[in-house]
């Protein structure tokens, strides 16, 4: 398993990540097999949010129930958790104390003492960077969170933050597949009178994450839009698909394998969040962190997609 470095820090964290948000129904001995597979494939790092199953902190609570960790093997490995979703309404809260509140209730679902890292969970519209910087700040004190990011944010809601928060941000958690990536794409038409060449959410998100430090992480990374379905073996991605299915004989891999390598491939040193609660599917997709696809063969899945390439 590759790492990269989280964000501006000297911590070194696998390029692929384990999502929790699936597990609501799943048994303890499913989630152990399913955690069992991540740390046998090398991937220690788990990935939460507080609105994750059917009621708050659900995802976190069965987490933490099926592994009862003990100390030591909680330090072994890095939680990541998101707050600022209400699924009931005002939608997005990033106040002090709806921030304070939600890291208090992930804690004791847990079972911890920490949080490793906590993403802002989409942009809050009403945010006040005042706001957001105590809470990191009192957070951060407390010692219950160590460090601090977002997710789905653009470059300027990222400036705005920085206005008053002083912790670097660590991560920006964007959507990104091989279909589903306009902040790739979108670069690569520049100057060309197309749709693709459009700048969208102030643009060069992916760019300027690496300008600052800022690690992406990839959620969604098989699925081919917003929660649309997975284009791995779809019929409407053939063409994506048969360059997939060469790629994967040729490096011995499943193709889903491949559909992450085309993202740890990028310089950027992104991490690819895996949604599936597959065991199986799970390790063929950790197969792809090591794999460092050619120009050519990046391009060509690329191209396959539908993107367009001068």
């Amino acid at each position: 398993m590759r790492t990269v470095l989280l964000g501006p820090t000297d911590t070194l964290v696998p390029n692929v990540v384990a999502g929790m948000m699936r597990i609501t129904d799943k048994t303890d001995d499913e989630i152990r097999a399913l955690v069992s597979a991540a740390r046998e494939a090398g991937i220690d790092f788990f990935d939460h949010a507080d609105i994750y199953g059917d009621e708050p902190h659900q995802c976190e609570r069965r987490f933490a129930e099926a592994l009862r960790l003990s100390p030591a093997e909680r330090a072994e490995i890095t939680i990541q958790t998101k707050a600022g979703i209400v699924k009931d309404g005002p939608y997005f809260d990033f106040s002090y104390e709806h921030l304070v509140r939600a890291v208090e209730g992930s804690l004791r679902a847990l079972r911890t003492d920490y949080i490793d890292i906590l993403l802002l969970h989409r942009p809050d519209a009403l945010v006040e960077p005042e706001e957001v910087a105590r809470a990191f700040d009192d957070l951060e004190v407390a010692g219950k969170v160590r460090n601090f990011g977002v997710s789905n944010h653009t470059p300027r809601q990222i400036d705005l933050l920085r206005t008053a928060v002083r912790q670097p941000l660590v991560a920006n958690q964007l959507q990104l597949s091989i279909p589903h990536s306009p902040i790739v794409a979108q670069g690569l038409a520049a100057n060309m009178d197309i749709d693709q060449s459009v700048t969208r959410d102030a643009g060069g998100i992916l760019d300027y994450c690496r300008v600052h430090g800022i690690t992406v992480q990839a959620w969604s990374p098989f699925q081919a839009g917003f929660f649309t379905g997975v284009f791995l073996g779809a019929p409407e991605y053939a063409e994506l698909n048969a360059v997939i299915d060469d790629l994967a004989a040729k490096y011995d891999v499943p193709p889903i394998a491949i559909a992450t390598a085309w993202i740890t491939r990028h310089p950027a040193g992104m991490q690819v969040v895996l949604g599936t609660t597959t065991p199986e599917r799970v390790t063929g997709a950790a197969l792809g962190s090591d794999i460092r696809l050619t120009r050519p063969e990046w391009y060509a899945l690329t191209r396959a997609a539908g993107h367009r390439i001068p």
